[in-house]
């Protein structure tokens, strides 16, 4: 016992040691303060960077300040060890500043954010980890108040001299898509003052190591004030001291992908003005048959620099149904062959499934043979009510037709949570009955074989195997919401899909996460849970409709 009692008091004395900094590590150092705004502009910006120069002449460092967004560039990025973003709003990078700054800290940059730091970004899921949450609301009326601080954490440069507990007057931030990964430093009790959302634990003030670099957030700074008093002009000096203590630079560690340059590219205009386009293929020699969902086929030919309607499929357009997928046979230069996925006119008897129908393009005449129909697959829909088709085409080296469908449940009733409607009658509202459902090809990703007489046949490594009860072993992937739009890695074989997620806006305590759009791999075949799981499997609470309890 004795043993370990030393073995923690050494680890204890390892991880001071670890926060020890250099006194002055930014001495002979550069330091870049940015302070764009795409929404709201605090005007304490100017007594921010007023402090920061103050640092400079005391601490013998250099400060440059813009709200230029055209500095974040590599080469400008590398002179400097810390980047201060000091009270920015909104959307303040494109994608290749976002990746020249993802790459200064993964070479061992330093990051500090000040207040409205984190209501900066939210469609930038690496800067909200990097700032550790996003702001979410703050006091109503009045917004700036008085509250009491609690420090929860000496071992650290912007709070060893603090005490235990402190008034301060700012405006407290709540945060949401607070990151677990970091280490809190203050904390405000909510008692101390009005309207705060949090509960027992809202912290105000921490750090972080984050993909290779150093991050340190503040929520103090909302006014002038904050920047002139003793408590804070230490706090935020120890924070930046910090970031600044994590080594030297090395930009062989940067990993994310440098974007090619604009003038890579050359951007060609094929059609204007379309009527919802839906899908693209293209051909071998360069041509590209794109469709709109409510039934036009159109080709573009590269060498006439025109486009052509060569067919107007009859298709059924209500709520989002239509012409909504195509792909070309990979054997096209023999069979001329034609794929898509569609929503024909109901027939006598009132079949309303979806159509993946293979058809004739007769190249000297421009044109698809509609009379060549071939039906390969349908998936029967219900068309009573809205929504979510899916429909793309894909395929892979071995000749393996993939398509994808959406789980046709009305999301309406859910709140933009999980659609699980236990309630008799309710299946049209219920994920469950088609996207979690093995016998059911809605919310899907199928993958079959086309055999040249319209027919096909069941590759091998489905996720059932043909004639096991209550499935289909046209599966590949099951448990989508709305899978609009896939690809295959020609090389790996790894199929990707793009799903369009539920509505929720915010993450619910009684219901559950907020609605998350995804980027999806299969490597091979399998259950990706919706409407039970959502995202990285964050799960929906059951929920009662009769009664609204969960």
């Amino acid at each position: 016992m004795r043993n370990l009692f030393l073995l923690a008091m050494l680890s204890c004395l390892t991880f001071n040691l670890t926060l020890a900094q250099t006194p002055n590590p930014l001495k002979g150092k550069k330091v870049l303060v940015f302070s764009s705004t795409k929404g709201f502009r605090h005007g304490s910006i100017p007594s921010g960077i007023k402090l920061m120069q103050e640092y400079a002449k005391q601490y013998e460092f250099q400060v440059d300040t813009t709200e230029n967004a055209s500095k974040f560039t590599e080469a400008n990025l590398k002179q400097y060890r810390v980047v201060v973003f000091m009270c920015t709003t909104g959307d303040v990078l494109n994608i290749p500043q976002q990746v020249a700054f993802e790459r200064f800290i993964q070479a061992g940059g330093g990051y500090v954010g000040v207040h409205a730091a984190s209501d900066t970004e939210y469609g930038w899921e690496w800067y909200g980890k990097l700032v550790g949450g996003y702001f979410k609301s703050h006091p109503g009326n009045p917004n700036v108040q008085k509250g009491m601080m609690y420090v929860i954490d000496k071992n650290h440069p912007s709070t060893d001299f603090m005490p235990d507990s402190f008034e301060k007057t700012d405006e407290f931030y709540d945060f949401k898509e607070f990151s677990p990964a970091v280490k809190p430093l203050i904390k405000v009790d909510e008692k101390s003052y009005k309207d705060g959302k949090m509960g027992d634990f809202h912290p105000m003030a921490w750090y972080q190591e984050y993909d290779g670099g150093r991050s340190f957030y503040t929520s103090f700074g909302h006014t002038n004030e904050t920047f002139s008093e003793s408590l804070f002009v230490k706090h935020l000096w120890g924070g930046l001291q910090y970031v600044a203590s994590g080594g030297d630079m090395n930009y062989g560690k940067a990993h994310t992908e440098i974007p090619p340059e604009d003038n890579r590219f050359v951007q060609t205009i094929m059609d204007e003005k379309l009527d919802e386009p839906t899908e693209l293929a293209v051909f071998d020699d360069g041509k590209v048959i794109y469709i709109e969902r409510k039934g036009k086929v159109r080709v573009y030919n590269p060498i006439k620099k025109k486009s052509k309607v060569v067919a107007q499929m009859p298709v059924y357009t209500k709520f989002e149904y239509g012409l909504m997928g195509v792909g070309i046979d990979p054997n096209f230069a023999k069979n001329h062959w034609i794929y898509f996925y569609y929503s024909p006119v109901a027939d006598a008897k009132g079949d309303t499934a979806q159509h993946l129908s293979r058809f004739v393009y007769d190249e000297v005449k421009d044109t698809i043979v509609m009379s060549s129909e071939k039906v390969l697959l349908r998936v029967p829909v219900k068309r009573t009510d809205c929504c979510h088709t899916g429909g793309s085409i894909a395929w892979d080296k071995q000749g393996n037709l993939f398509l994808s469908a959406g789980d046709d449940t009305n999301p309406f009733n859910s709140d933009g949570y999980g659609p699980i409607d236990n309630r008799p009658g309710r299946a049209g509202w219920d994920g469950r009955a088609s996207s979690s459902n093995t016998n059911d090809l809605r919310g899907k990703i199928m993958r079959i074989k086309p055999n040249d007489d319209g027919s096909y046949s069941i590759p091998e490594g489905n996720l059932f195997p043909k004639g096991l009860d209550k499935t289909r072993p046209e599966i590949y992937v099951m448990g989508n919401r709305n899978p609009y739009r896939i690809a295959v890695d020609q090389r790996t074989g790894f199929l990707y899909w793009g799903e369009v997620g539920p509505d929720a806006g915010e993450n619910s305590t009684k219901y559950g996460p907020r609605g998350h759009d995804e980027v999806n791999q299969a490597r091979k075949a399998g259950y990706f849970g919706w409407p039970l799981f959502v995202a990285d499997n964050k799960a929906y609470n059951t929920r009662n409709f009769a009664d609204s309890t969960t």
